[in-house]
């Protein structure tokens, strides 16, 4: 069909119409564009509107779409009009000017380059730039063209463009071939208009680091022309024009990230010495107040030493292992600005990470002071401004720079010792001026927080003073102070355990701040923690704790903290004696409950996460049901059963209550999931009513939960012949519902979570009842269903479905002197005759062009188990798939060899491990992405 051209334009030009009023016009135009974009006839009218030159917007539009089709669509093209899109493509590039919109310049230039990658029989697309534009700097088109190599290696590894790896290949060596000619074309760009051409000069800076990602020895050749000279030139001169410092600072970095991978002595030499030289430069710019500049340098400082810490390490001191990159790097965190300071911590990562590998007490001791002298630093830019009087709240910038010093340190601190560091602000908070202030002493306190994990729990002579401190601090110390002084404590959890002498004054020191509500949360959160550790030596402050938990409601605590201190209380309460833990649990949970059940007969409509939200009283029976667990012995009654089967008629109400929001019946189904597994099989007399009101509520509401919470009660209680009757009966009434809702168009994408959760469900019966789920009449559409939904791109739904396969296979071929074996087996044996090679060629299609890399291993651990079940056919199956693959890249030339097929197949159907499989299918996948 044709499109007509003023139909195109109208459309445009009432989507860029900033005056146009009717909204409903505007979202029309926008989709109807978009929808155009989408068809092959798009090619031509953007074509059209370039040459027409209505205006900008139409350009745009058009230069865009060219730039969208050739990226994702550009096996729409017959390879016969290749030749013509480019002839036409140069032709709008050689009508880029200065003055032309820079975003219809960009869109064109990227365009072109895509165009070069994906078209093959485009034999040296760079030299035949070069060729036409590269000596025609006076015209104005020196600068498009330099835009169509900067995007070149750039758009070499997007993924968007399916090059497959023989293309990309090819396209490397290729390009590590232009090299010289590159460099040769930005040396006479440089040298004859860098001093006088600004936009070219930025252009030809930014081509060259663009260009360092394709790594080649050739570029030692840069020492014999100026480039080298003029970019260090440049650097050094913070008084430059911003934009040309940072270009030529992203150059360096690029350099010397390309110099990590090429050993290029002569250039290593050169740059390395120039920026071993740019100390002076950096204070220049300290005292020009040029914070751009400032941060320039400290990305090159970084660089240099991500470049070289391996060098360092091995050799410290000598040549390139020269520790003098150090001192340029603590100057930088030496700065004021704490932002300049964090753009060093990658360097710091790196050299813990090399220096833990290294595992060298006499080389950690050369880096010592360095370490030292960073956490030094850390404290400076840790302390908060001295006018400020309250906590710092987790949204302001400075509160998540201080939790990314918290992970440096705690990386880092090996180096010097997680002692020494504590030590190191002992001293610091001993010092009469910190006394007097406030905030130098809650960065003291912060920096020891983020070691005290690490402290032997056994040391005696540095915490106790600190702590000794911290515990007599008067009610009038700054609120951050006090704040941060309960943090610490949390944190020193195992050493308090070690040291039960501090116990009744650390639990009577936070017991009080919880009657701050600006303490409330932090303290609630610090008792857990204490809980959790001390639980040895806690039970005589169990009541005492009991109260703390009954009067919470009246204080300014979150949620989040009751239940993690409803949680450290749970854990201790499940060592108690039976008798006792029966009358205890029903004092922690029947507050939950009563608030619970007033909600519902109250009819109030509810405030998310405040008293009135159900979700609140759910989530604090959860937690007490899941971390109450004694110990019983077989035939004994459970001590949590009676509770349990008291909060049921609530929670049956709260089901019916709130049954149309999905909210609240996930965090229902959550409480009874931990209910059901806190009794286990003594949960038996709410299995009959629980079943068919989730069947009832899931038939018409449709929440993936009921079906999460159905697959929990298969785990319990599908090992009970009496029982199994039933649950199949829940799944038969499941399976309609799911069937309708997944088979609606996109209903798979749409509805991960129910794919997730139905395949759980399913996957559970295979491991507890095989034979009567394979017998059941839902079989054939979870089997139908499990095919397509193999294929869905999202990790926890997609790995549910495979794991269901995975145990399907499992249950043909594991426990074989089980009496229920031979049936097993044939029932197995007539599924995978049935879906087996439907089964492998979806996986093979869901690998190669549809699921991510990181999700292929649970397709390779599928394969290896439907190997280790029937090799021979699996491996049929794989040819035939392979066979039918199209082995054409969207340029038109050959995506994989039958050399590299047959490759592919002999290494998964002799692979003796998952991960070799693994290996393949990623390997594999590359030939097409």
């Amino acid at each position: 069909m044709e499109v007509d051209i003023q139909e195109v334009l109208a459309a445009i030009n009432t989507l860029y119409d900033s005056q146009l009023q009717d909204r409903q016009k505007h979202d029309q135009a926008s989709k109807w564009l978009f929808q155009l974009q989408r068809t092959v006839q798009a090619w031509k009218v953007a074509d059209q509107l370039l040459h027409a030159k209505r205006d900008v917007n139409s350009c745009f539009f058009a230069a865009q779409t060219l730039r969208t089709k050739i990226q994702l669509c550009f096996g729409e093209l017959p390879v016969e009009a290749h030749s013509s899109l480019r002839a036409s493509m140069l032709e709008h590039l050689g009508h880029i000017t200065e003055h032309t919109y820079q975003g219809i310049a960009t869109q064109l230039c990227v365009a072109l380059a895509d165009l070069a990658l994906h078209m093959a029989s485009w034999d040296d697309p760079i030299g035949d730039l070069i060729a036409q534009f590269g000596n025609q700097s006076s015209t104005g088109n020196l600068v498009p063209l330099l835009e169509v190599l900067i995007a070149m290696p750039e758009e070499l590894h997007s993924r968007q463009l399916r090059l497959g790896l023989n293309r990309r290949k090819h396209l490397e060596e290729y390009f590590r071939v232009k090299v010289i000619s590159i460099i040769e074309l930005l040396d006479v760009a440089v040298s004859t208009e860098g001093a006088t051409k600004e936009s070219t000069h930025l252009k030809a800076l930014r081509c060259l680091a663009s260009w360092f990602n394709i790594h080649t020895e050739d570029w030692g050749m840069l020492t014999s022309t100026c480039l080298v000279n003029d970019i260090l030139t440049v650097v050094r001169n913070p008084q430059v024009a911003p934009r040309l410092h940072e270009i030529a600072t992203d150059c360096v970095c690029s350099a010397m990230i390309m110099l990590e991978a090429e050993r290029i002595p002569t250039l290593a030499e050169v740059l390395f010495a120039g920026v071993l030289q740019l100390g002076d430069a950096y204070h220049m710019a300290v005292a020009l107040e040029d914070i751009n500049a400032i941060t320039n340098y400290a990305r090159i400082f970084s660089e240099l030493g991500e470049t070289l810490v391996e060098v360092m390490v091995e050799q410290p001191g000598q040549g390139m292992g020269s520790l003098q990159v150090l001192h340029l790097l603590v100057t930088c965190i030496g700065h004021h600005d704490w932002e300049v300071a964090e753009i060093t911590f990658n360097f710091w990562y790196k050299l813990s990470e090399v220096l833990y590998r290294k595992n060298c007490d006499s080389v950690n001791e050369q880096f010592k002071p360095y370490v030292e002298r960073l956490i030094e630093a850390l404290y400076r830019h840790c302390q908060i401004e001295p006018d400020h009087d309250s906590i710092l709240v987790q949204q302001d910038d400075f509160y998540e720079f201080r939790e990314r010093v918290q992970e440096l340190i705690k990386d880092v601190v090996f180096i010097c010792g997680s002692r020494l560091c504590f030590l190191q602000m002992t001293q610091v908070v001993s010092s009469p001026d910190v006394a007097k202030n406030w905030n130098l002493m809650e960065a003291a306190l912060f920096i020891m927080q983020s070691v005290a994990k690490n402290l032997i729990p056994e040391e005696d002579e540095v915490v106790p003073p600190i702590l000794e401190g911290v515990l007599n601090q008067p009610d009038t110390v700054h609120l951050q102070v006090a704040f941060t002084s309960v943090q610490l404590l949390g944190e020193l959890n195992e050493w308090v355990a070690c040291h039960p002498a501090f116990l009744p004054h650390v639990l009577q020191f936070l017991t009080k701040r919880l009657h701050n509500k600006n303490l409330a949360t932090v303290a609630a959160k610090a008792l857990d923690a204490i809980c959790q550790s001390c639980r040895d030596h806690i039970e005589t402050h169990f009541d005492a704790l009991l109260e703390v938990v009954s009067s919470l409601d009246g204080l300014s605590v979150s949620n989040e903290a009751v239940v993690g201190l409803l949680k450290g209380v749970a854990f201790i309460l499940g060592r108690l004696p039976p008798q006792r833990i029966k009358t205890d649990m029903r004092r922690l949970c029947t507050p939950q409950i009563n608030n619970l059940r007033k909600l519902i007969e109250e009819n109030v409509p509810f405030e998310k996460n405040t008293a009135g939200d159900p979700v609140v009283w759910l989530d604090r029976l959860a937690t007490v049901f899941r971390n109450v667990n004694p110990n019983v012995q077989n035939g004994e009654q459970h001590p949590c059963q009676e509770v349990v089967m008291e909060m049921w008629p609530t929670l049956s109400q709260t089901f019916q209550k709130y049954s149309s929001d999905l909210r609240v019946m996930e965090h229902c189904c959550r409480c009874l999931r931990f209910a059901v597994r806190c009794v286990h099989q003594q949960s038996a007399p709410l299995l009959s009513p629980l079943v068919e009101q989730i069947v009832s509520l899931y038939a018409t509401h449709g929440h993936s939960c009921f079906l999460y919470l159905g697959s929990i009660l298969v785990d319990e209680y599908a090992s009970e012949p009496g029982c199994v009757g039933g649950l199949l009966a829940m799944l038969e009434a499941f399976t309609q519902p799911t069937f309708i809702l997944l088979t609606q168009p996109n209903g798979f994408r749409d509805h991960p979570d129910t794919v997730d959760d139905w395949f759980r469900l399913c996957a559970r019966f295979l491991q507890r009842a095989p034979v009567p789920f394979l017998q059941c009449g839902a079989v054939n559409t979870i089997l139908e269903c499990g095919l397509q939904a193999c294929m869905l791109d999202h990790k926890e739904a997609n790995s549910a479905v495979l794991k269901f396969f995975q145990d399907l296979v499992e249950a043909g071929r594991k426990q074989e002197d089980q009496p229920d074996f031979e049936t097993r087996r044939t029932l197995v044996d007539s599924i995978f005759n049935t879906h087996g090679e439907a089964l492998v060629a979806n996986l093979v299609t869901a690998a190669v062009f549809i699921l991510p890399q990181y999700m292929h291993h649970d397709v390779a651990e599928t394969f290896f188990q439907i190997m280790q079940y029937d090799r021979p056919k699996f491996c049929l199956w794989l040819e035939t798939k392979l066979k039918v693959l199209p082995t054409k890249n969207s340029g038109g030339v050959d995506a994989v060899s039958r050399v590299e097929l047959v490759e592919f197949h002999k290494t998964v159907t002799q692979a003796e491990r998952t991960k070799e499989i693994t290996r393949a299918l990623v390997d594999f996948s590359r030939f097409f992405s």
